[in-house]
Parts: C-alpha cells; sequence; structure tokens
C-alpha cells in the first residue's frame, strides 16, 4: 500500500515543481525566454473554466467572507490584476447579411403539346435551338385534316343551297296567302281555303329558319376542322411576359421583355405517332432566372421585397450575380417552418442555368459609419450586454452597457452609448466594473 502512495506522491509533487518553477524563475532572472505559466493563454483559459464552476464559486465566496477586509472595496483593491488583450473601437461600414442556398428555376417555362391526334412529319428545331415568337416548330401529318375541311366546305355548300331553296319556298307561300285573302274579302275563295294557305306560309317560314340553323352549323364544323389543320403546323406562342413583382411591395422594376427564347426539351422523334395534348417540345425564357430559397421563421421578419442580392454557384466560379427580392410567400410551412422566397437574376449572357445550386447573400441593413467593436468584446453583466472599456493608464477597464446593431464579419455594432478607445476582447469573463488589467 505505501509502494502504491509513493506513486501517486512522486509524480504529483514533480508536477508542482515544474509550475512552480514555470512561474518563478523568469520572474526572479528577468529573462523572458519563456513567459511565465500564470501569462500564457492555456493558463488563463483554464482558469476562466474553473472559475465559471459552481464548486470554485461557492469555495470563492467562503474565503470571501471569512477574509477580515471582505468589503467590496477592499476586495476590488486586493484583487490581482488580469492579463488581457484588447481591440480598437473603430468607425467602419457595416452590412447584415443572410446567407441561403437554393435552385435556380427559369421564369417562364411551358411546354408545347399537340392539340389533334396526327403522325409527326417533321420538327424544326432540337435542345438549346432558339424559338422566335411565332415561328413554326414542328409540322404534323395534315392530309386526313384536309380531307375533312373539303367535306365540310361542301356540306356549308349544300346547307346553303338548301337555304335558297327554303327562301323561295317561304316567298311563294307569302304570295299565296296574299292572293288567297284578297279572294277571302271579295267573298270568293272560302275560309278553309284561307287557313290552308297560312299553314302553308307558317311551314315555310320553319323550314327557312331550319335552314339557317343548318348553316351556322356546317359553318362551325368548317371552322373546327380549319381550327384542325391550322394545328398540324404547331406554332411556339406566348401570349404574355412573366408577371412583374407586385409594385405594391416594393419599387421593383419588371422582367425586361423578351421575343426569342430557348427550346430546353424535345419529347418526341418525326414519325412518331401523337395523340391530343402529347408533349413535343418545352420551351423557356433564360433571359431571367429566379432563385427559390427557403427562409426560417427568424428571419422572416427581415425580409423585405426590393432588397439588394448577390447569388454565386460552383458552375461559374469567382463570379457574382447581382438580383433583387421579388416575392415572398405570405404563410411558413407547417412541418419546416420555412417561407419560400423569390428572387429575380438577369441572365443576358445566359451563363446561368435552370436547376444549377446557387448560394444568396441577401443584404438586410447597411450603416456607413458605424462603431463597432470585436464580437469577442462582449459580456453579459447583471442581464445586460456590454463591453470593458480600458482606462487611460491602460490599469483598469469600466463596464459599460451598450444597445447593439448590425453584425458583420465578426464585428457588432455599438448604437448607443458614444464609446471610442479600446475594449477588452480576451479576459473579459473574469473582470468586474473597476478590475485592475495588465497587458503582456
Amino acid at each position: 500500500m505505501k509502494i502504491k502512495k509513493r506513486f501517486f506522491i512522486i509524480p504529483c509533487a514533480v508536477l508542482v515543481l515544474a509550475a512552480a518553477g514555470w512561474e518563478l524563475i523568469p520572474r526572479l532572472t528577468g529573462l523572458e525566454i519563456f513567459p511565465p505559466l500564470s501569462r500564457t493563454r492555456q493558463f488563463q483559459s483554464i482558469c476562466a473554466a474553473v472559475s465559471e464552476t459552481g464548486a470554485f464559486k461557492a469555495l470563492a465566496a467562503l474565503i470571501e467572507k471569512l477574509r477580515p477586509d471582505s468589503s467590496p472595496d477592499s476586495a476590488g483593491r486586493n484583487a490581482a490584476a488580469v492579463a488581457v488583450e484588447t481591440a480598437d473601437i473603430s468607425v467602419m461600414p457595416l452590412r447584415e447579411t443572410g446567407y441561403f442556398s437554393g435552385s435556380l428555376k427559369a421564369r417562364s417555362q411551358f411546354i408545347l403539346s399537340t392539340k389533334v391526334a396526327a403522325r409527326l412529319e417533321r420538327l424544326a428545331v432540337d435542345v438549346g435551338d432558339t424559338v422566335k415568337k411565332g415561328q413554326i416548330v414542328a409540322v404534323l401529318d395534315n392530309r386526313e385534316y384536309v380531307a375533312q375541311v373539303k367535306q365540310a366546305q361542301a356540306d356549308l355548300d349544300v346547307a346553303r343551297a338548301n337555304l335558297r331553296d327554303a327562301g323561295n319556298t317561304l316567298q311563294t307561300a307569302k304570295n299565296e296567302l296574299r292572293r288567297v285573302r284578297t279572294l277571302f274579302t271579295n267573298k270568293i275563295a272560302s275560309q278553309t281555303e284561307k287557313e290552308n294557305a297560312e299553314t302553308a306560309q307558317r311551314h315555310a317560314e320553319v323550314q327557312y329558319d331550319v335552314a339557317q340553323a343548318q348553316i351556322r352549323q356546317k359553318q362551325a364544323v368548317l371552322d373546327t376542322v380549319k381550327e384542325n389543320l391550322a394545328a398540324t403546323r404547331m406554332a411556339a406562342e406566348w401570349d404574355s411576359e412573366a408577371l412583374p413583382p407586385n409594385p405594391s411591395s416594393g419599387d421593383v422594376p419588371p422582367p425586361a421583355q423578351n421575343t426569342t427564347r430557348i427550346v430546353g426539351e424535345r419529347f418526341v422523334d418525326p414519325g412518331a405517332l401523337l395523340k391530343a395534348n402529347d408533349s413535343v417540345i418545352s420551351i423557356m425564357d433564360l433571359s431571367s432566372l429566379t432563385a427559390t430559397v427557403n427562409i426560417t421563421e427568424t428571419m422572416y421578419a427581415r425580409m423585405r421585397v426590393g432588397l439588394a442580392a448577390a447569388a454565386q454557384t460552383d458552375a461559374i466560379p469567382g463570379k457574382t450575380f447581382q438580383g433583387v427580392v421579388e416575392r415572398i410567400a405570405p404563410l411558413l410551412n407547417q412541418t419546416s417552418r420555412q417561407a419560400e422566397v423569390r428572387i429575380g437574376i438577369p441572365n443576358e449572357s445566359g451563363e446561368l442555368k435552370p436547376g444549377m445550386f446557387v448560394r444568396v447573400a441577401v443584404e438586410y441593413s447597411h450603416r456607413e459609419n458605424a462603431v463597432t467593436v470585436p464580437v469577442a468584446a462582449l459580456v453579459r453583466r447583471e442581464e445586460k450586454d456590454g463591453v470593458f472599456l480600458l482606462s487611460g493608464d491602460a490599469k483598469s477597464v469600466r463596464f459599460i452597457p451598450v444597445t447593439l446593431g448590425i453584425t458583420d464579419n465578426g464585428r457588432v455594432e455599438i448604437v448607443a452609448p458614444p464609446v471610442s478607445g479600446k475594449v477588452i476582447t480576451l479576459g473579459n469573463h473574469l473582470l468586474q466594473d473597476g478590475s485592475e488589467v495588465f497587458i503582456p
């Protein structure tokens, strides 16, 4: 048992002597080959961690009560100076920025589909080709629809002939009724002859109305088959551009008008037998893209339509694309607690493509002459955020409660009160108002 105690006591004694030597030799000899142990950052970090434990605080409180001069003033005067590091309070521009990731989408994209069933005879464009508005991009076999147009035209001609015949019959019936009424007035024709003439006129009028209705029907059939025939020549048509951002939500200019677009996909080959509504090609507008990102509820209140944004993608390293926030979803997803935000990015060069992954930085606010300190200088005392300001003689510090502003790149804005000089950035967790310090 004695041997085991020796194996424990001897190493501990060696460690204590080594630590004492590390601390005392530089102080006694004045040599600065290596700093004393108490001035090393590692030792201070260990002391800081130990000082935050409950046991250390309880022991310190007990010792303070037992000391005869344990008043707050005497404690501050007798406390050992703390080694600290400082940084200047600087005036500089600050930007509060949010960083998000998302995917690019075409602002406008649609699929050109067939209106009629027919065989695809010719495809005039392919993937990546530029398409103008109204350009014929595909041609279907139209022989069946040509025949239907001829048949419908012939049926319309017959209906028109029937209308002329019905008109002649109606005119004859009107003349006959007029003659019979004259004879009836002169008491030459009987009542029965008069009634028969009236019935014949009404029948002729009905036949004439039927002939007119048949013409309208045949004309509608002819218009339909002509439209089907025209649909065999498929044109790229878009009636309106993408909707601009909501002007009531922010002063954002609408996207530029574009009369040409790009073929994104091809779904069929020439010779394929197509049904109505079969997809042929997709057409998209790449002059301006939309980056869709999701923001958390903590960022939702800061996001506004019209904020400037900058996008980057690994596909084009080293280049930044400027954009603007155009749309903000009015609700958050109940599962993810996130809202969708659309950011418009001009793409005149055509470098960006739909589906690319992008990282987007949105600038919430900007300060040109902000009073800033390093984030490391912030401490919290008595439920207040503040900094320790170094005195003019660099031997003590004063705790200053502050109102914080925006944070950018490791620095935070001090909105109030006005401060200048130097603040403590290392060792401030060991300090209180009026603590003595020294700078190694």
